[in-house]
């Protein structure tokens, strides 16, 4: 008779639990979801304006939905621009830039994190602090610089100002990876005879390679969106990179393209979706299922 009681008063005391569980757990869903429509709005009213006929986009009366959908400003924006032009640019620009940024700085990670000497700590306190110092107080600076050195209007002085301003994250971002690996890794490899560059390519390239991913994605997306440095260093329209481009949709003379604008949004944004989503379960992998594969 009392154990039954005791089964009772047990399962009376966690039904509270369980319904307070429940009810905490709605109210987070519900706040997640409301944020979540509040993020996507904008990307869903760029969508349905760029598929909007001009005069339903202008009215005084928008509608959540187009009432005739139309793929003209797609059109105009792929072909009566120099689209194709600019995205050969932006494409030129970001790979070289990401490629160089990440093997940089993987190297930069591997000096200051496998080996010791006097200065290594000097040089992160350095790194953070470049780090701290808005990009468009350095734009000056390094305008002046690319000038003298004739790299103005260039792929190359446009690359480098990118991996300037990306490589003190990257280094960072990166160098949070290199310490998570057992030092006793790089011991045995040397027992056995394992030369710097080997280990270095072998061994922690594998183990650091979520950090390098990530490191990627965040170098592609500052060289892809920046419009500000390609503004500043490309007078030449043909050398023109893609923000550049979707600017050129709003004019003093013309007025702006609403239509022609969102479409080039959408098509500016698909690369960075579909680059995300190549790389996202490589994001999420930790560094402890790296080394066992490895």
């Amino acid at each position: 008779m009392s154990q039954h009681t005791s089964r009772t008063q047990t399962a009376t005391e966690r039904k509270p639990i369980f319904w307070d569980r429940l009810l905490r757990q709605t109210w987070v869903t519900i706040v997640a979801v409301f944020f979540c429509l509040i993020w996507f709005f904008p990307v869903y009213w760029m969508l349905i304006t760029s598929m909007k006929p001009r005069g339903e986009m202008m009215s005084t009366n928008p509608t959540f939905w187009p009432q005739h959908p139309t793929l003209l400003n797609f059109q105009q924006a792929l072909f009566a621009t120099n689209f194709f032009i600019n995205l050969k640019n932006s494409v030129i620009v970001t790979f070289f830039a990401v490629i160089f940024s990440i093997i940089v700085a993987f190297l930069a990670c591997s000096a200051l994190t496998q080996y010791r000497f006097r200065a290594r700590k000097g040089l992160m306190i350095l790194i953070l602090a470049i780090q701290m110092i808005p990009g468009t107080a350095l734009l000056i600076p390094m305008f002046i610089v690319f000038n003298q050195l004739g790299l103005l209007d260039k792929y190359a002085g446009l690359i480098l100002a990118y991996i300037a301003g990306t490589l003190p994250f990257s280094i960072w971002n990166m160098r949070g990876f290199f310490l998570a690996v057992p030092d006793d890794i790089f011991e045995a490899a040397k027992v056995d005879g394992a030369s710097d560059w080997k280990i270095l390519w072998k061994i922690t390239f594998p183990l650091v390679a979520p950090g390098v991913v990530s490191t990627s994605v965040f170098a592609f997306i500052n060289a892809w969106n920046d419009y500000l440095t390609a503004y500043t260093f490309m007078k030449d329209q043909n050398r023109y990179t893609l923000p550049l481009w979707l600017a050129s949709f709003s004019t003093p003379l013309t007025g702006t393209d609403y239509g022609g604008q969102m479409a080039g949004s959408v098509i500016f944004s698909l690369p960075v979706v579909v680059f995300f989503m190549l790389v996202q379960h490589n994001m999420v992998k930790g560094i402890t299922a790296g080394a066992t594969k490895g």
